[in-house]
This record gives structure tokens, C-alpha cells and sequence, in this order.
């Protein structure tokens, strides 16, 4: 090796960006000075996020050395040195001499080899190319071993030679930290991009939606539902008919959670092609398919340790729920067109208009998704069985509607909000502001009055009477109250009484749940840890 190359090495070093770029250009400038045979950099990194061992089973949590970077001059033309992915791939912290060198952060110079000594894993190999001379430098920055050089040349290295090599070794480290630096502003930065994107959308969508607005007792319930939940990361599935508010619901629960530092982020599951639903939920890489010009990542990558809306859930098709189902098991997934495993930490509230036991027994809905989706769920009633608010929600969107219009409030009269709230309200908390907003604007500043048609009888099909092997028995129901009531006691931390107990969840009166825990043979205090 020539130690006077070394200059014009870390010139082209300086002018990459990327960490793979720097580690190239590394391992092939050093490749074409003369005399090199073998050039190669280990990183130290968790064998999890090693692909190559990923791919051979025998990934785990340990840090180990992995090959990133190789490059040479054979004598034997059908040799590959530039290949990551031998038998030499993979070293454990301290196990052989490049091992030792990480561990240790002493550098190695062995000149003079014969190729016979006890520690040369392949004899055959240094003695067919020559080998010399090896040596071995830790990669250091800022007192970390980030990984280990090593040189195999032709040539008798001298102390001169060997300790530019050194030299040379301490700039490399510095810029294979840039390198990696760089790279996370640039993901920080696209991630951000993103967040912006979403959120100006929503900010967009949601206008005049940022508050609960009612006093009934149904609508209450809800609430004490959300207080009772939000605290925890357990999934929620709200359902309510179109308009009734669900996304307003999954806002309150992430604005009173530990995430709400992070974003909330919303995919309206209804709105994406079926095609699209890989890339909108896991994100994909450059030239993945017709289309994908740049990197993109997916919705649970920008919601990483905030909360994920999937708005109507019940439209994901069958073959992408499986996918959904792994990352909401193992919080891992691969961006379309990646092999890299990427991991997030992600709380998921669904949302759906549906009847999804009924999407289940119809086989249009994963059983085992339903349940990890359900874990918490919370039912919005329709505007016509809390009419008690629409008098309340409707001056609130007069007055929201007169500010945004830059208009004076017009005068509303107690008939019309007893209008309002005789209506039935199909599209619910969606029409009723929609249809005050359209009365503002022909208003112009005069009484309010909103010409309404009378809403069409609702006609509730009658279900079909259920076959005899679907009738639960005693024991059945027995079973079902006792699970349930469980569940509600484990989510209150085995409290009955209160604003924030077991009994208000349920619907029921204390002295009747405790009734019903004594006959049940609940053991209470098991739940109270």
C-alpha cells in the first residue's frame, strides 16, 4: 500500500453524503493502492438490523460485527471481493482478532506473515495472493468504537505506512458518524415533512370541531369512556353511524394520553385504492412501482410513538388486514419494495360505521383483528337519541358560522330549536352543522330560520331469527357477564363506586354490579393491583 494515496482517498471521501457512498469509497480507494489485496470495514449494530443475518434466522439483540464495505485486487480474476455477505460477514464482539479490536480499541499490525500461523482462519487463501501484511485499525469517534478497518496487502508494511493508516482510520470514523448523522436529519426531516402535510389536512378537515358540545347522559357516558381510556395505550374501536362524530372522539383520546406530544395521524380507510393500501399504510422506496419517484414513508412510520386514526376500518380488504395484524402484533413492517425490517411504536384507535361481528361471521373481516382492535370499544349514539344537545349544538354552529363569515350572530327563537330538535337527523352532528351553516348565510343578519322536510321513516329490517346451535345457554350468559364485568374492573383497577368506577362503565347501579360480582364469584381484590 501506498500511504501517499491516502490524501486523494479522503478528498473523495469528503465529497459523499451517504452512509453506503462514504463506506464505498473508503474500502475502494484503499482497493487501488498498490500491493492491497483486501479492504474491509465491520460495523458494530445489533444483528437484528443486519439483513443479511435477518435472512439467515440467527438474528437477536446482541451487537456483533457486520461486514459493510468490501473491495480488492485478486490474483485469481474469478474472485469477488466486493461481496458483504461470506462466511466472514459476521464477527462477535471480542471473538478473533477483528473482534478483539472493537473490543479492546487497540489497532493490530501483523507484518512479515508466512501464511501458516495458527490464527489464519484460510491458509490456502494468504498463501494464493501473497498476504504479507495485515492490519487492523478501530474505527473511533468521540471515544466509541463505531467498527474495525482492516487492510490485507502484499507489501511489508512499515511504521510510517501503518500509522497513516491510523490517521486515515480516525478520518473515516469521523465520516462514517456524518454519514449517519446526516441520514437521520434527512429521515428527521422527511418525517416532519410528512407530519406537516398530515396535519395541515386535518387542521383543514376538522375546522370547528375541537370541542365536545352537550349535556345529555348519553353523551356523558361517552366521555367518561374517553377519560377512562385515554391514559392507557389499549386499542379503541369507536362505532356510531356516519357524522356522529367519531373522529372527535379519537382527538379527545389522544389530546388526554401520554402521546399527545406526537402527532395524531388519519388514514380514511374508505378513500384509498385497494392497490395503495400497502404504500399508504407502510410506506416504499424509490422505483417500488409505476409512480414511486422518491422514498416515502407510510402512516404508522410518521405516527411512531403517537396515535394512529384508521377511519373506517371495515373497508381495509381481506388481504391487506393480515399485514395490518403483524404490525399491530409485533409493531414491525417493511416499506413496499424494502427488505429492511422497521420497527414502531404506534397506539391505534379504529373507527367504523359498521357492524363488524356481522363483517365477521360474513368472512369480509378477520375474526383475530376485530379482537386486537377491539379491546376498548365505544359506541357514539345517533343524534336522535340524545336530541337534548341539539338545541346547545346548534347555537354553536350558528355563532362558529356567523365569526367565520365575518357576520353579525342572528337571532334564533325557541321554535326554531325546538324545530332542530324534533328533526330525526340521518347524517346526525354532520347535517345538523351543514344545515345551520346554510341557514346563516341566507339569514343575512335577520332571524334565523331553517326550512325543514320531514325525515323519511326508518325502516329497521327485523334480523333473521338466529338457527338453534347459535342460542347461548345459561352457563353461556353466565360467562359472557362474568368476562365482561372483569374486564371493567380491570380497567378501573377493581373500583365500583364513583364517577370512575366499574358500575358507571357498565351502565349499571353499584349496589347492583356488587350484587352480581357476589353471585359471579368475581374475586375483586385480584384486580384492584
Amino acid at each position: 500500500m501506498n500511504p501517499h494515496q491516502l490524501p486523494q482517498v479522503m478528498v473523495a471521501t469528503a465529497r459523499q453524503r451517504g452512509l453506503q457512498d462514504v463506506l464505498q469509497t473508503i474500502t475502494g480507494g484503499i482497493a487501488q493502492c498498490p500491493n492491497t489485496v483486501l479492504t474491509r470495514i465491520w460495523l458494530v449494530e445489533p444483528d437484528a438490523l443486519c439483513d443479511v443475518c435477518r435472512n439467515r434466522d440467527n438474528a437477536s439483540a446482541t451487537q456483533s460485527l457486520h461486514l459493510v464495505a468490501s473491495a480488492g485486487v485478486s490474483l485469481d480474476s474469478r474472485a469477488d471481493y466486493g461481496r458483504s455477505d461470506g462466511a466472514f460477514h459476521r464477527f462477535p464482539m471480542g471473538e478473533r482478532k477483528i473482534g478483539r479490536v472493537a473490543t479492546t480499541g487497540e489497532p493490530l499490525w501483523l507484518a512479515g506473515l508466512r501464511g501458516d500461523e495458527e490464527w489464519i482462519a484460510d491458509p490456502a487463501w494468504f498463501t494464493r495472493e501473497g498476504v504479507r501484511t495485515f492490519a487492523a485499525h478501530p474505527l473511533t469517534f468521540r471515544g466509541d468504537v463505531l467498527g474495525v478497518l482492516a487492510l490485507f496487502d502484499r507489501s511489508l508494511l512499515d511504521t510510517e505506512a501503518f500509522e497513516w493508516l491510523r490517521m486515515f482510520a480516525d478520518y473515516a470514523a469521523v465520516s462514517i458518524a456524518n454519514a449517519r448523522a446526516l441520514e437521520e436529519i434527512d429521515s428527521l426531516r422527511a418525517r416532519l415533512e410528512e407530519e406537516n402535510l398530515y396535519l395541515r389536512e386535518e387542521v383543514t378537515a376538522a375546522l370547528g370541531m375541537g370541542e365536545f358540545v352537550g349535556e345529555s347522559q348519553a353523551l356523558q357516558h361517552v366521555l367518561r369512556q374517553v377519560q377512562l381510556v385515554a391514559p392507557t395505550d389499549a386499542a379503541v374501536l369507536i362505532t356510531g353511524e356516519s357524522g356522529t362524530g367519531k373522529e372527535l372522539v379519537a382527538r379527545a383520546i389522544h389530546d388526554r394520553s401520554p402521546r399527545k406530544g406526537r402527532a395524531l395521524i388519519k388514514v380514511n380507510c374508505s378513500a384509498v385504492p385497494d392497490a395503495l393500501f400497502e404504500s399508504e399504510f407502510f410506506g416504499h422506496v424509490k422505483g417500488a412501482f409505476t409512480g414511486a419517484l422518491a422514498d416515502r414513508p407510510g402512516r404508522f412510520e410518521v405516527a411512531d410513538r403517537g396515535t394512529l386514526f384508521l377511519d373506517e376500518i371495515g373497508e381495509v380488504p381481506l388481504a391487506m388486514q393480515a399485514k395490518l395484524l403483524r404490525v399491530l402484533q409485533e409493531g414491525e413492517f417493511e416499506r413496499v419494495g424494502d427488505m429492511r425490517t422497521r420497527s414502531v411504536d404506534v397506539r391505534i384507535v379504529a373507527a367504523t360505521n359498521r357492524d363488524l361481528k356481522r363483517e365477521v361471521e360474513a368472512c369480509r373481516f378477520r375474526e383475530d383483528l376485530y379482537y386486537r382492535l377491539s379491546v376498548f370499544p365505544v359506541h357514539i349514539p345517533p343524534l336522535r337519541e340524545r336530541r337534548e344537545d341539539i338545541p346547545n349544538l346548534a347555537l354553536h354552529f350558528i355563532t362558529q358560522s356567523a365569526q367565520r363569515m365575518n357576520r353579525r350572530v342572528p337571532r334564533v327563537t325557541q321554535a326554531v330549536l325546538s324545530q332542530l330538535a324534533a328533526h330525526d337527523w340521518p347524517g346526525n352532528v354532520r347535517e345538523l352543522q351543514n344545515v345551520v351553516e346554510r341557514a346563516v348565510i341566507l339569514s343575512q343578519g335577520s332571524a334565523l330560520r331553517i326550512p325543514l322536510q320531514s325525515s323519511p321513516a326508518r325502516s329497521v329490517p327485523s334480523p333473521p331469527p338466529a338457527p338453534a346451535a347459535q342460542l347461548a345457554t345459561r352457563e353461556d350468559l353466565k360467562r359472557q357477564e362474568r368476562e365482561n364485568i372483569t374486564q371493567a374492573l380491570r380497567l378501573t383497577k377493581g373500583r365500583v363506586f364513583g364517577s370512575d368506577g366499574a358500575a358507571v362503565l357498565l351502565g349499571m347501579k353499584p349496589t347492583t354490579l356488587a350484587s352480581r360480582i357476589k353471585a359471579l364469584g368475581i374475586n375483586k381484590r385480584k384486580l384492584e393491583l
